[in-house]
């Protein structure tokens, strides 16, 4: 077999090592632009489950690299002087120049040709190697070449950066942020071998604009970042090399091979370095592409299947990760804003890949930190769980900050709820839950989305309603919303288990902002006249006065999804020319009159949540500087908390779900708007909740689907924290006794686990 590697990258030789050494009659060559000693960048960094790998494949490779790297076990995160160290991390950084050496020692050891000052633009000569491996990079001209085949997309990300260098000693992965009156600039900064330092700088593109730096003008780059950085540096100076400010290019590739080509490295696919080296994705990759061809070498395209197939879905899954870590660092100015340690804390878990208890077994002291912090800023008693805390709005107090969030249960008959409901609701009250926001309730009969949805609208509904609330109050210290909405454009459809998303056979009369069918299965709905708009706000305010008489403690107002109110908010379902189109000031309009209404009707003492949706995951939707107003009109007229969803809008909706995948766009208002949110969306235990409020992202925590599977959700993470409450009902409290040490062992065998899988440390003695 004869293989071309084109790039002379950590990837394509360690690709080149393993293959050669576990064939070591195939010929691989590979070819490099520079010389042998030239290097771009400073040092690469690695984590000990990276090493671990390096010494299964290669021990001589990982002997050589170890012999070399400076390890730490910390990272710092400091802000403006003030400064913390959490341990357990477990890295270590090796010079770029000094990796790309070592590797070109074991190539000639095992045999690989290298052949440098080589630019290859042009293919043709290769017509007879079995693959030709494209790792040159970013810019890879070959993948360019073929760019339809591999179906390549690039973004820049709004942040602008540079590399450069120093001969300060750091004893830790360091990052220093320090604010400017132009904005945040950040220093992700580690040692990678004696007297050398790696400083990578980053802000935001307007922070780099009102500083007055140019890309190309390195000398005016290190004046003003030294003076910007001066206590961090010490006295030592920044060195440059080649060091251009830059956008960083989100790499894409919807296929990894093509004939003969195969991709490999950054040509293949980019993850922002603030989770870790393009080097090390690299290195990893050349691993799977390596086992792929000594497992057919004579198959060439089925070793480019398994390449891919057994790769993919780690690296998408990393560049993910990549994309909501750079996604903080975008919003630096935002973020800055929190109070020391839970900026810190913030820092540590932005990717969402860390959480408070992975932290907690890292470094029990510093989550202690944060804890103490969030406690002693919310006046809550010393060493609650974030998620037990109370929180208050109006005159409404809660015992703890978990949610349970509407979900429908298409179990009323002509809106009236029955003893399922009761048993519902009740259920999750006397299991502890925070707060109860009802299923969608319609505040009309056409305003309902299928016949069993829950409504309001009549004097019976209401008093069919009053028991649950009666139960709810009498029994628990549990609080009952409502969420009142009209289903709009998406009503008249079968329940979920008897078609979902199915229209009925005989639908109602359908509203919406605009005369556009939610899909090809639905009828077209009426555009609402001023008369509609008049009719739907006395609905949603006679509504409001039913759900105070029927003795709720807040309400909701229903403006996300898509549905009625939602649908005039998005661009993509509201395409009036009238006042109520065009703007986000005209779509707003109407959505804000029926709650400004309802505010109005509702006792004073009693808050008010508006649920929006944050995005439409659809081209040319809702935008955020677009939602941000949404949300400041709300706030302006009264709302007390905004929860925060996203999506269900269109039909041709391409959601990016995952984790906790809604709580940036809660983050987004909640620190832009300064008002309360709620967060949801795969939020699925108690240290994901945790996470969440003590980094800032949100006040309270919405849950359905974990609500629905166990109605003592609550209750079993209380005995989880051996968090001790006072709100179990009398008759349940005798259990405690028995569900306490059962959760305290299920925690310690888990942290058990966590420590026996985590990374043997490579730190040489």
């Amino acid at each position: 077999m004869k293989i071309a590697v084109i790039g002379g990258g950590p990837g394509g030789l360690y690709f080149s090592i393993l293959t050669k050494k576990a064939l070591p009659d195939c010929q691989i060559d590979v070819y490099e632009r520079n010389k042998p000693d030239d290097s771009f960048g400073f040092g690469v960094v690695f984590s000990d489950e990276t090493l671990g790998e390096f010494l299964k494949r290669d021990m001589q490779s990982y002997e050589l690299i170890r012999s070399r790297f400076a390890y730490w076990d910390d990272i710092i995160v400091a802000r403006d002087g003030e400064q913390v160290s959490i341990a357990g991390n477990g890295f270590c950084g090796c010079s770029r120049k000094t990796l790309l050496k070592l590797l070109h020692q074991r190539c000639e050891e095992e045999g690989v040709r290298l052949h440098f000052e080589q630019n290859i633009d042009d293919l043709s000569t290769f017509q007879d190697a079995d693959i030709i491996l494209a790792a040159d990079g970013i810019a890879s001209s070959i993948r360019t070449q073929y760019e339809a085949a591999f179906g390549t997309k690039i973004t820049l990300k709004k942040n602008r950066f540079v590399w450069l260098g120093s001969t300060k000693p750091l004893d830790a992965f360091t990052y220093f942020f320090r604010t400017t009156p132009h904005g945040t600039i950040v220093a992700h900064t580690y040692q990678y071998e004696a007297g050398m330092s790696t400083w990578i700088f980053e802000c935001s593109n307007e922070t780099w604009e009102n500083l007055g730096f140019e890309v190309t003008n390195e000398e005016d780059t290190i004046h003003k970042l030294a003076e910007i950085f001066k206590e961090e540096l010490d006295g030592h100076p920044l060195i440059s090399n080649k060091s251009h400010w830059r956008q960083f290019p989100h790499v894409t590739n919807e296929k990894w091979y093509h004939k003969n080509i195969v991709l490999l490295g950054d040509a293949k696919a980019t993850a922002h370095y603030s989770i870790g080296s393009g080097t090390k994705l690299a290195m990893d990759c050349a691993i799977g592409l390596s086992d792929a061809v000594i497992a057919h070498p004579v198959n060439v395209q089925a070793a480019f299947e398994q390449y891919e197939k057994t790769r993919r879905n780690t690296v998408e899954m990393i560049q993910h990760a990549a994309l909501v870590s750079l996604d903080w660092f975008e919003h630096m100015d935002r973020n800055i804003q929190h109070p020391f340690y839970q900026f810190a804390f913030g820092c540590m878990t932005r990717s969402k890949k860390v959480t408070y208890e992975n932290l907690r077994l890292r470094d029990s002291s510093f989550t202690d930190k944060v804890l103490h912090e969030f406690n002693t800023l919310h006046r809550n008693p010393e060493g609650n769980p974030a998620a037990f805390t109370p929180f208050k709005l109006r005159d409404m107090t809660l015992t703890n900050r978990i949610v349970m969030s509407p979900m429908g249960q298409y179990s009323a008959t002509n809106g009236k709820v029955n003893h399922w409901h009761l048993v519902h609701y009740g259920s999750r009250a006397t299991g502890g839950v925070g707060l109860i926001i009802t299923e969608m309730t319609a505040v009309s009969e056409t305003g309902r989305i299928t016949e069993g949805c829950a409504g309001i609208y009549t004097q019976e509904q209401l008093m069919d309603w009053k028991p649950i609330t009666d139960f709810i109050h009498q029994n628990t210290k549990t609080k009952i919303g409502i969420q009142l909405g009209h289903s709009g454009r998406k009503g008249a459809v079968k329940k979920p288990w008897e078609g979902a998303g199915e229209p009925l056979a005989l639908p109602w009369e359908l509203l919406s902002a605009s005369a556009i069918a939610f899909n090809e299965k639905f009828a077209v709905p009426k555009e609402m006249t001023t008369e509609d708009m008049d009719e739907v706000t006395h609905q949603f305010v006679q509504a409001t006065k039913n759900a105070h008489e029927a003795g709720f403690d807040l309400i909701e107002l229903q403006a996300h999804h898509g549905f009625l109110l939602a649908s005039f908010l998005s661009p993509l379902t509201n395409i009036r020319t009238d006042a109520f189109g065009g703007n986000i000031e005209n779509r707003m309009k109407f959505p804000l009159r029926v709650f400004s209404e309802m505010r109005k009707a509702f006792p004073q003492d009693k808050p008010m949540s508006v649920r929006i949706s944050a995005s439409d995951w659809a081209a040319n939707g809702i935008s955020e500087t677009e939602v941000i107003t949404i949300a400041e009109a709300f706030k302006k007229a009264g709302a007390d908390i905004i929860n925060v969803s996203t999506g269900n809008t269109v039909a041709h909706q391409k959601p990016q779900t995952g984790r906790m995948w809604q709580t940036p766009f809660a983050d987004a208002v909640r620190n832009t708007v300064h008002i309360p949110t709620i967060a949801t969306g795969y939020i699925q235990d108690i240290d994901q909740v945790n996470t969440i409020l003590l980094n800032g992202r949100a006040d309270l925590v919405a849950l359905g689907r974990p609500l629905l599977a166990d109605a003592n959700f609550v209750r079993n993470a209380q005995a989880y924290e051996q968090f001790e409450t006072n709100d179990i009902p009398n008759q349940y409290k005798t259990g405690s006794s028995h569900l306490y040490p059962l959760k305290a062992s299920e925690l310690k065998q888990l942290e058990n686990m966590k420590k026996a899988l985590k990374p043997k440390s490579n730190k040489k003695d």
